[in-house]
C-alpha cells in the first residue's frame, strides 16, 4: 500500500485506516495512552538492550524516538481510530511504525527503511500487543485518575470554604422535597465538599491496582517470544521510566485476560459521575427562581438563557456537568459489555473499554474544573429568602419534641401549619416554653 511520503506511520496503520473508519476519532485524541505507549516501548526497547538481544546504537535511537514521543511531539501520527477490531494491534502496529521511523531518521536513515531498524523485530522485541497495550493503557489511565483526583479534591475544597462561609446561615432542611427541620446552608455545602472528597479516596485506591502489568507474557502468558531475563528487565526499566510502582502480575495467563481492573475503575467513575450530579441537581434546585422557585441561593450568571425570553439566566454549568455523569453512567455499561465478552485468553475489546474510560475521565476532569471556577466559587447566599423560611418552617417544632414531648410538638405544628404563625409563637402562646429556651433550642438544633 502506498503511504504519504510526510508520515511516520507505515503500511500496518494505513491498513487500519482503511479498515476502520468508525468515530472519525484517532487515538491521538488521548495523549495520556500516546504517551504511556512510549513508555512501555523505551522501556522494553531498555531492556532488550541490557539482556543483549538489540544492538546498542537501535536502543538509542528507539530511546530518542520515545522520549520525543513522551514529551508530546508527533501526537498527530497516532491517528488510527480508537474503534477497532484485533485487541488494540493495529495501537500497537501505530506506535511501533511511528517509533521505527524516528529512530530511523535518528540514525540518518530514510522512513521506511526498515533494513536497518525495523517495526517489529526492533521495536516490538520480546512483546506482543497483548502485553504492551493494556500495560500502557493501565498507565494512562493510572496518569488521567491523577489528574481527576486532583480537580475533583480542589472542588471538594471550594465547597468547604463556601461551607465556612454560610456557617451562620440558617435555612429550613427538607427530605422528600417536603420542608423538614433547621440547619445551616453551611452544613449543606460541607456535605457537598465531603461526599466528593470520599471520592478522592475511592480513585487512590484504584491506582496501585493500575500499577499491575503482564509485560513479559506476549501473546496469551506463557511468554512465547519473550527472551529468558526481558520480563524482569522490563519492569525495572518501566518503574524507573514513570515513577509508578510498576510490578509484575502473579499469574501471566490470567492478567492477560482480565479486565477486572476496568471494571473497577469504571464503577469508581460512576459513583463519582452519579454523586457529582446529585450536587449539581441539588445546585440547580436551591437556585431555581429567582421568584417562584426555593431561590435560596444565587449561582453566577453565565450566559444569556434564552433567544425568546429577555433577562433568563439558566444554571448551565451544573446543567452540563449533569449531562458528563449521564454520559459516564451509560459508558459503564459499554464497560461491562464488553469486560464480560473477552472470551478465552484475550479480551479484543479492550480499545472500547481504554476509549471509554479515558475519554469520561478526562470529561470528568474538566467538569470539576469548570463547576469550581465557573459556578460554585460565585454562589451567593439569599439570606433573607433563607431566613424567612426557617422561621415559617413547622419542622422546627422537632427541636423542642424532647422538652415539650411529641404530641405536644405535633399539636403544635398542627397549628402553625393551619394559623400560619411561627412555632415559637404557638409554643409560647400554649405555655409550653419561654421564648427564649425555645429560641436557643431551635437554633441548637441548626448546628
Amino acid at each position: 500500500m502506498a503511504v504519504p511520503a510526510q508520515a511516520y506511520w507505515g503500511v500496518h496503520t494505513a491498513r487500519a485506516l482503511e479498515n476502520f473508519r468508525v468515530s472519525g476519532v484517532p487515538v491521538s485524541v488521548h495523549p495520556h495512552l500516546v504517551r504511556a505507549l512510549a513508555q512501555v516501548k523505551h522501556a522494553a526497547a531498555l531492556a532488550n538492550g541490557e539482556i543483549g538481544v538489540l544492538q546498542p546504537h537501535k536502543v538509542r535511537a528507539i530511546a530518542a524516538a520515545c522520549r520525543a514521543v513522551a514529551e508530546g511531539r508527533h501526537h498527530e501520527q497516532f491517528c488510527v481510530d480508537v474503534v477497532q477490531g484485533g485487541a488494540g494491534t493495529s495501537t500497537n502496529m501505530n506506535a511501533n511504525e511511528v517509533i521505527a521511523n524516528l529512530a530511523l531518521e535518528h540514525l540518518g536513515h530514510a522512513r521506511g527503511s526498515y533494513e536497518h531498524l525495523d517495526p517489529l523485530d526492533d521495536v516490538n522485541r520480546c512483546q506482543s500487543t497483548n502485553d504492551a497495550y493494556p500495560t500502557a493503557l493501565r498507565l494512562a489511565i493510572s496518569a488521567a485518575l491523577s489528574e481527576l483526583s486532583t480537580e475533583l479534591g480542589m472542588l471538594a475544597a471550594e465547597f468547604a470554604a463556601k461551607g465556612a462561609e454560610f456557617a451562620h446561615v440558617v435555612k429550613v432542611g427538607r427530605t422528600q422535597l417536603q420542608d423538614a427541620v433547621p440547619m445551616t446552608l453551611g452544613r449543606e455545602f460541607t456535605a457537598f465538599a465531603v461526599t466528593l472528597a470520599e471520592d478522592v479516596s475511592r480513585i487512590g485506591e484504584t491506582l496501585p491496582l493500575l500499577a499491575e502489568t503482564n509485560l513479559g507474557a506476549t501473546a496469551i502468558g506463557t511468554g512465547i517470544a519473550a527472551e529468558p531475563g526481558y520480563a524482569e528487565a522490563v519492569v525495572r526499566h518501566l518503574r524507573a521510566l514513570t515513577g509508578l510502582d510498576v510490578t509484575p502480575a502473579a499469574d501471566l495467563v490470567e492478567a492477560t485476560s482480565d479486565t477486572g481492573v476496568f471494571l473497577l475503575v469504571s464503577g469508581v467513575l460512576k459513583r463519582a459521575a452519579v454523586k457529582l450530579s446529585k450536587v449539581c441537581s441539588d445546585l440547580r434546585l436551591l437556585a431555581s427562581g429567582p421568584r417562584a422557585g426555593l431561590a435560596e441561593i444565587n449561582l453566577p450568571p453565565r450566559q444569556a438563557g434564552s433567544s425568546v425570553m429577555p433577562g433568563k439566566v439558566n444554571p448551565v454549568i451544573p446543567e452540563m456537568v449533569n449531562q458528563i455523569a449521564f454520559a459516564t453512567a451509560g459508558a459503564d455499561v459499554a464497560v461491562t459489555m464488553a469486560a464480560d465478552n473477552g472470551q478465552l485468553q484475550l479480551n479484543a475489546f479492550e480499545p472500547l473499554i481504554g476509549h471509554l474510560l479515558l475519554q469520561h475521565i478526562v470529561w470528568l476532569t474538566h467538569g470539576c474544573s469548570a463547576l469550581r471556577t465557573l459556578c460554585v466559587a460565585g454562589i451567593t447566599a439569599n439570606a433573607e429568602q433563607l431566613s424567612r423560611g426557617a422561621a415559617g418552617a413547622v419542622g422546627a417544632v422537632t427541636a423542642l419534641a424532647p422538652r415539650i414531648g411529641h404530641e405536644a410538638a405535633a399539636e403544635v405544628a398542627r397549628q402553625a401549619s393551619r394559623t400560619g404563625a411561627e412555632v415559637v409563637d404557638v409554643v409560647v402562646e400554649r405555655g409550653l416554653l419561654d421564648r427564649a429556651t425555645a429560641l436557643r433550642l431551635m437554633a441548637a438544633a441548626a448546628g
